[in-house]
């Protein structure tokens, strides 16, 4: 196992990691902003360290990527930075660009788009805008805890409803069932899709590994009310990570497909960037005895490498050890009858309609 960089660790209840290491920007300076100190309940620990909620005016909403692992090109992410707090969010790394850390920053200095559905609006009204499938949370989870006050994501899902725009909702949380009202009347049309993200069915090892999202009970309990109202679900057996959860993999899709999932889809540890060393202190306080075990096995998962940023691997990994979850991931799919949601998945656009303007007149049909 690679050295790791050294910060001061403070691992306190509640919260992911317990280091803040300094932003590869730190030198960037930062505006004050309107700061609101919002508290919301989850189902982990109460966090010691308080969540600084800062409502942000964006200049645009819907990102853009040509990645060829994604099934998607137009994303929405409602929130920079997420409350949940689980130590290998690929997106930790973004809150650099902020001059912030990935580490604790991450997860306790939320961004909120308090704008995003007016943004919204005004995009697909352009006659420059090409629909296609909007992954919503492609990022960060669009119902983290504060959402439960801010409803934002309810009101970007409002627009998105109102103009026909297929949608991919990807969450950890229970949160999604509240906006059932919006999403079955989408599902009847073929225009959205649930991801249920669940990496373990422990209770304890979910309360290290993502503290602040729902327990995965919850999760399955929203799995089944979304799919009695007739939303489909896929659930994400994710990260699956060597020695600490990926022997509960049949165990999730089991659970899921019990629940009304019907595809799941399966995606390996990545740590790019300051995600490795924070992933390592993690290992380091949680499961000290085996944290150089499990960094050799995650190394084989991609060639000697910690992580492989390299498209077309970076999801799947290589290797005996990856093919080996792969196997197990499609034998357990097939046996359970899930369909296996692939990453070039696109949504039905046919139906789109640009958005109406305010007071003009309403559609005959």
């Amino acid at each position: 196992m690679k050295e790791v960089q050294t910060h001061p660790l403070n691992f306190v209840k509640g919260r992911g990691v317990g280091s803040n290491v300094p932003s590869r920007f730190n030198s960037w300076t930062r505006t004050k902003e309107d700061v609101e100190a919002l508290e919301d309940e989850a189902d982990g620990d109460e966090p010691k360290v308080r969540t600084e909620v800062t409502l942000r005016q964006a200049k645009s909403i819907i990102s853009r990527n040509s990645s060829p692992d994604l099934g998607f090109d137009q994303s929405i992410n409602p929130y920079q930075g997420c409350e949940h707090g689980c130590v290998y969010c690929f997106a930790r790394p973004t809150h650099a660009y902020l001059g912030l850390s990935p580490g604790l920053d991450f997860e306790t200095k939320i961004f909120a788009k308090s704008n995003a559905a007016e943004l919204l609006r005004k995009e697909f009204a352009s006659k420059k805008y090409q629909p296609g499938l909007i992954a919503l949370g492609a990022a960060t989870d669009p119902y983290q805890p504060i959402d439960r006050k801010l409803g934002i994501t309810r009101q970007v899902l409002e627009v998105l409803a109102e103009c026909n725009a297929p949608v991919a909702v990807t969450t950890k949380s229970a949160l999604v069932v509240r906006d059932i009202d919006l999403l079955a009347p989408m599902a009847a049309k073929g225009l959205v899709r649930v991801h249920m993200s669940i990496a373990t069915l422990d209770n304890e090892l979910g309360r290290k590994m993502d503290p602040r999202a729902n327990a995965p009970a919850k999760r399955l309990e929203a799995i089944r009310e979304l799919s009695r109202a007739g939303i489909p679900v896929s659930v994400y057996s994710s990260p699956m990570i060597p020695a600490i959860n990926d022997m509960e993999m049949e165990s999730i899709l089991e659970a899921a497909a019990a629940a009304g999932a019907t595809q799941a889809s399966m995606v390996i540890l990545r740590l790019p960037l300051e995600v490795r060393d924070l992933f390592v202190e993690w290992l380091q306080e949680h499961f000290p005895q085996r944290a150089k075990h499990v960094m050799s096995l995650v190394s084989q998962l991609r060639d000697g490498k910690d992580y492989d940023s390299s498209f077309g691997t970076r999801m799947t990994g290589t290797g005996v050890l990856a093919g080996l979850l792969r196997q197990r991931f499609e034998l357990a799919r097939k046996s359970l009858g899930l369909a296996h949601w692939r990453l070039t998945t696109q949504g039905d656009t046919s139906q789109f309609r640009p958005p109406r303007e305010p007071g003009g007149q309403a559609d005959l049909f």
